[in-house]
């Protein structure tokens, strides 16, 4: 296996995998790379953990997604380092060292896709593949500055990808430019195409930016300018979603705990909401990987072996209860939207942490940051992590989220609102 040493630590190991060669393909002459979960005939996929690799064989075909891009003229020039079993959003692993975030050295880069961010961020790939589960693709995105996508839950086949949790796992990637992030969309995403269309509201989930150290007007304010300019500004809309979640998803109540009231600042409803979708995922996760884990023993690294036996202990009480909470909140949210509305929200509560910070001093961060990829997450809605420059040296970023099955629409608004974005700042 070839590791690299050079090219910010982003990649496992590097290898080409030729396209398909044909005149005028969608993606001729881009290159990309893939988080080390996705199968490659004839390499083993790894998981981010050396005893994974030891014990599972060679893969015997390619996945889909993968194909797919590479019938669409894109070039694959290797796998990227991830956080062992995708069960962080950190992106420091023990094993294989920490990619380096090519917009802030002494910063983690995220994760678990953190590979495939870095090499975006680092202009060694035109886009990359990632996936998100709890928010593998959207953390990454926003501490890389780059443009991170994570589509509807089901839009783009998870075959040959090693799951994590299947009620959340998704297939995201990650793209420097709106315009290449839209045409790797329209190759993988699963849906049919529309022409663009108008947004019915821009809403603005004002609570949820209280959850950020960023001051509101410097997230918010780029975009609420260019959509008066592109739109108007009566398309703006103001929420406060922590109360529009308690009221219309009626299951939350069993995950209100005192916990979740006694925070500096917190959401309740939104807090209750991430302690349902860790439930689930600690449930799935044991369900896929608890045999292996018990059989093998893996060496894990800190953090990762702290909830990975969490998982292991957990049982099937509230289970059906997670279930009820994510058909809730998947209708409360399309009813709040419609068709063609967007909710406007932090990707995570600040900057990326610094290297090496001690867990315990993570753990407010941690529990905001899943208040806010929880949104997306448990409902199965599209969510595109934009970057808006840096903040005091540091990568700024904002959210977009829109229904299931909105994705195209989606791609179509980022691209035309960056394009707005940039015009406002070099005006």
């Amino acid at each position: 296996m070839e590791t690299a040493s050079g090219d910010y630590g982003a990649f496992m190991e590097k290898f080409t995998l030729p396209p398909k060669s044909a005149q005028d393909l969608p993606l001729n002459s881009l290159t990309f790379a893939i988080k080390e979960i996705f199968d490659v005939e004839g390499y083993v996929t790894g998981m981010g953990n050396p005893d994974w690799a030891r014990t599972h064989p060679v893969a015997t075909s390619t996945a889909p997604t993968v194909l797919a891009l590479l019938g669409a003229g894109a070039t694959c020039v290797g796998k990227t380092v991830m956080d062992e079993m995708a069960y962080s959003i950190n992106g420091e692993n023990i094993h294989y060292g920490t990619p380096r975030n090519p917009c802030a050295p002494d910063r983690v880069p995220g994760g678990s896709s953190s590979g495939s961010a870095v090499a975006v961020g680092a202009k060694l790939v035109d886009f990359s593949l990632g996936t998100d589960t709890g928010g593998s693709v959207r953390v990454p995105a926003s501490y890389c500055g780059i443009f991170g996508f994570r589509p509807s839950h089901g839009a783009i086949s998870v075959s040959g990808v090693i799951p994590m949790a299947q009620s959340f796992d998704t297939v995201g990637w990650f793209a420097r430019d709106p315009m290449i992030l839209s045409k790797v969309g329209g190759i993988i995403v699963q849906l049919p195409d529309i022409a663009p269309v108008r947004p019915s509201c821009f809403i603005i989930a004002e609570d949820c930016f209280q959850l950020s150290v960023i001051p509101y007007d410097v997230v918010t304010q780029p975009v609420v300018k260019a959509v008066e300019k592109l739109y108007g500004g009566d398309v703006l809309k103001q929420e406060i979603l922590g109360d529009y979640v308690k009221t219309n998803v009626p299951s939350l109540k069993h995950f209100m705990s005192k916990e979740t009231t006694d925070q500096i600042y917190n959401i309740p409803s939104l807090s209750a909401l991430s302690s349902a979708m860790r439930l689930l995922q600690r449930y799935e996760f044991k369900n896929n990987h608890g045999e292996w884990i018990t059989a093998v023993k893996p060496d894990f690294g800190p953090g990762i072996s702290e909830r990975v036996l969490d998982a292991l202990r957990t049982t099937g009480e509230n289970i059906d209860t997670c279930y009820s909470v994510k058909r809730e909140l998947h209708d409360a949210l399309a009813a709040l939207l419609g068709d063609f509305g967007v909710l406007m929200i932090p990707t995570v509560p600040g900057p990326p942490p610094k290297l090496q910070t001690n867990s315990s001093e993570l753990e407010i961060f941690r529990a905001r940051a899943f208040s806010l990829l929880s949104i997306a997450g448990v409902s199965g809605f599209c969510q595109v992590s934009i970057p808006l420059g840096m903040y005091n040296n540091l990568p700024l970023s904002i959210s977009l989220v829109a229904r299931h099955g909105a994705d195209r629409f989606l791609l179509h608004l980022v691209e035309s609102l960056y394009a707005s974005i940039k015009e406002q700042k070099a005006a």
